[in-house]
């Protein structure tokens, strides 16, 4: 019986291609464009996702059984398209929680303390230096200020168990559920509105849906405190990106740290190149925030194990559409 093939969109960590390599023969994609991805998930029966796909990429690969999110957030799935081909999807969830709310962490004390117009300004060399200096004058502390966070899940809770037990800030979370978890280290706020009102600072850590695209809107932005901070590692789309804008330039916004953006890479003309190059407070990073060599290898693990439970016609420990449940045992049962 022939070798099962997998696609990678990209390539992910060696460990984990090489266990993968012992349930299949492995491809890593070319590019990541949708007609190479269409093109080489050609009689390929899992693909395992860092890249978007592209809508037809079941009905165009009716070999697909499955695809495998490297990650949680399955927005580049066409989840319909899957479920109607039978195709089961699964993700990872929870696996990247510690890098992605390291990274908040980080970007809050780089925002705080105005690190990126300090750095701008010592570009200047030793002319800049007091100037770069008196940059923070306007620094502060994370102690004691209020921290919202926007979405409660995996990342939102690792957020709040570090912002709160080991910086001493009050976090608030606006969840769409009546009630946080149990031992939730944040208070519920009562609404959208009522969070941005109180908080120092926000994180957004929730999925894109049709709910939360543009979300984040010039309303909100302005209900905000003045000189509040901002850090993005949901999906780039939840915030409305001219409205942010227009809150850094007036200065509205205390500054923005985005990991996530509407179109990727970021378009070398995008007005948010000039803003972080005229040394506004402002961190541009690209879609970084959940990778590092731990959560790499633990994001690795749990694809591995849905890969596995997929080829052998089970159901994956997280399956995103179980109601494809039916016609894929019935498929899996026509092939034996």
């Amino acid at each position: 019986m022939p070798r099962p093939r997998i696609l990678l969109t990209q390539a992910v960590h060696p460990a984990t291609q090489a266990a993968l390599a012992e349930l299949g023969d492995v491809i890593v994609a070319t590019d990541t464009r949708p007609d190479t991805l269409r093109a080489q998930a050609a009689g390929c029966a899992l693909v395992v996702v860092r890249a978007q796909l592209p809508d037809d990429m079941f009905s165009a690969n009716p070999s697909l059984i499955g695809a495998v999110r490297h990650g949680a957030g399955v927005d580049m799935i066409p989840i319909a398209a899957a479920t109607q081909a039978s195709v089961l999807v699964a993700n990872v969830p929870g696996a990247n929680a510690r890098s992605v709310a390291e990274h908040v962490m980080r970007s809050l004390l780089q925002l705080a303390r105005r690190s990126a117009p300090v750095s701008v300004a010592l570009r200047g060399r030793s002319a800049h230096w007091n100037a770069a200096r008196a940059l923070a004058d306007e620094g502060r502390e994370l102690s004691g200020t209020t921290l919202g966070i926007v979405g409660y899940g995996h990342i939102g809770q690792a957020v709040a168990r570090i912002a709160a037990g080991g910086f001493a800030m009050r976090v608030i979370a606006h969840v769409r559920s009546p009630r946080l978890p149990d031992g939730a280290m944040a208070e519920r706020a009562e609404s959208l509105d009522e969070l941005l009102a109180q908080s120092d600072a926000i994180v957004l850590a929730c999925p894109l849906t049709p709910e939360t695209r543009g979300l984040i809107d010039a309303r909100r932005l302005a209900a905000l405190k003045p000189g509040a901070l901002l850090v993005n590692v949901a999906r780039g789309p939840v915030i409305v990106t001219d409205a942010l804008l227009a809150a850094l330039r007036t200065g509205a916004l205390g500054g923005a740290a985005l990991d996530v953006y509407d179109s990727v890479p970021l378009p070398d003309d995008h007005p948010l190149w000039a803003l972080a190059e005229a040394g506004a407070n402002l961190l541009l990073t690209p879609h970084v925030a959940g990778i590092s060599d731990d959560s790499m290898r633990a994001m690795g693990a749990g694809v591995v194990a849905a890969a596995a439970s997929l080829l052998r016609g089970e159901v994956p420990p997280s399956c995103i559409n179980p109601e494809a449940l039916p016609a894929f045992r019935a498929r899996i049962a026509a092939s034996r």
